[in-house]
């Protein structure tokens, strides 16, 4: 079986999007499925071994240049190839050169997903020639249906099935301005009627994604979310320390971390003799640097500088070394998050989580234990929760090993890749 799975990189940023796409091309291949991870827009950014090719589909640059200059539309190119090299715009996007703020999309995301009828015709044309020359696929599979604009183009000039795995596209709808998102929706929905298939995580988000695209729920398969646990069952707590709250992911509101925050402080305000520390770890773009800021100052007007450490976004050891290092995890997105990766390897790392009773969350970690849920929204009952777990280390440790015991049971990547197969064969 030849697979081609088309991804789309997320500039500089390491994405839950990519991680998942890239561990399971991993886990296909070593179930003798030939596939090829092909991304689009920028190259993949991944803290494990890159599974993807260096081939890029609908180059960034190219993209955005063509959205904006009739000239360069005209360009020959040979002119212009040279902005697509994954190097040129690696470079770019660790430089943050490359926004990705939905909000400002609004008209690229409308001519992209037009294909052939919108400005980026060319880069269509090129990408369906490469599919058909390099990667013969029996099979495409695509990582959200906002790239799907070269759909119905492909089906007609290769005759092979498509489908789609939902993760997130509904999150990128709702931060488009009023007047961007009724026809990018429009759009969806007449792509959605080319594919002949979707893949969700659980069966909450294949419902929402069914109501919202108009879909028959019939044409949506559920694969549990995986992850690679080798590594993660090793981790070990590093003993002598405070009790340590950790929080992994975008610094960004959409993923609760101000919520965290608002926690912290509560506990700290409630329990003047807490010794309780904060450690946080993810990505941090430029657009939100006021934002993490503001979070700071909060921090040290409640006299917790001392507690709080920011350690980036690390490498793999660097992961595991955070993992290794706190007690208790929480991931509080605001939004009704779709996958939820950097809860699943906190588990697998034995350490307990604390997440809001919505979106993924009810549904995967009813698979896996290990977790205590919340009312979204509530950083009281947030607060209270981290305070049982934080002050209770014998039933925090029996909880995280809950959680790691269930993932290595029902979440790993060969699970998912597995499952994933199973549907592939179905289409074939």
């Amino acid at each position: 079986m030849r697979v081609t799975y088309v991804t789309a990189g997320a500039a500089g940023m390491i994405c839950g999007s990519c991680l998942r796409d890239n561990a399971l091309t991993h886990e296909l291949r070593a179930l003798d499925c030939d596939v090829l991870l092909v991304p689009v827009y920028t190259p993949i950014r991944t803290d494990v071994e890159n599974a993807s090719e260096q081939e890029l589909l609908f180059g960034g640059i190219s993209v955005y240049l063509e959205q904006k200059s009739g000239l360069f539309r005209k360009l020959p190119r040979f002119l212009t190839g040279w902005l697509d090299r994954p190097g040129i715009i690696r470079r770019l996007s660790a430089k943050n050169s490359i926004e990705v703020e939905a909000e400002q999309l609004g008209e690229l995301t409308l001519s992209m997903l037009r294909g052939e009828n919108g400005n980026q015709r060319r880069e269509v044309k090129r990408c369906i020639s490469w599919i058909r020359q390099r990667a013969r696929p029996d099979l495409v599979n695509l990582s959200n249906l906002l790239i799907a604009g070269f759909v119905p183009a492909l089906k007609r000039e290769l005759n092979v099935p498509v489908l789609v795995t939902l993760q997130g596209d509904d999150l990128f709808l709702e931060e488009l301005t009023d007047l961007h998102r009724p026809r990018v929706l429009a759009e969806l929905r007449r792509l959605a009627g080319e594919v002949d298939g979707f893949i969700t995580f659980t069966d909450f988000y294949a419902a929402r994604m069914s109501e919202l695209l108009e879909i028959p729920r019939e044409k949506f398969h559920v694969v549990t979310l995986g992850i690679d646990c080798g590594e993660l069952s090793s981790v070990n707590r590093i003993n002598g320390r405070p009790p340590t709250l950790g929080y992994f992911g975008r610094i960004a509101p959409e993923k609760g971390f101000d919520q965290v925050v608002d926690a912290f402080i509560r506990i700290h305000g409630k329990n003047k003799a807490s010794n309780a520390h904060f450690k946080a770890g993810g990505w941090l773009g430029d657009n939100k640097s006021d934002f993490f800021a503001a979070q700071q100052t909060r921090i040290e007007s409640a006299g917790l500088k001392e507690n709080f450490e920011y350690v980036g976004s690390p490498d793999w050891q660097g992961k595991l070394d955070f993992l290794a290092s706190i007690d208790v995890f929480s991931l509080p997105t605001a939004s009704r998050e779709p996958k939820a990766l950097p809860v699943l390897e906190a588990l697998a790392s034995g350490v307990p989580v604390v997440q809001p009773e919505h979106g993924i969350f009810p549904e995967i970690l009813d698979k896996t234990g290990g977790a205590v849920l919340f009312s979204p929204g509530d950083s009281e009952s947030l607060a209270a929760c981290l305070e049982d777990l934080l002050g209770n280390p014998e039933k925090a440790r029996q909880l995280g090993q809950e959680g790691r015991e269930g993932v290595n049971k029902a979440c790993t990547a060969r699970h998912m890749a597995s499952q994933t197969l199973g549907i592939y064969r179905k289409f074939l």
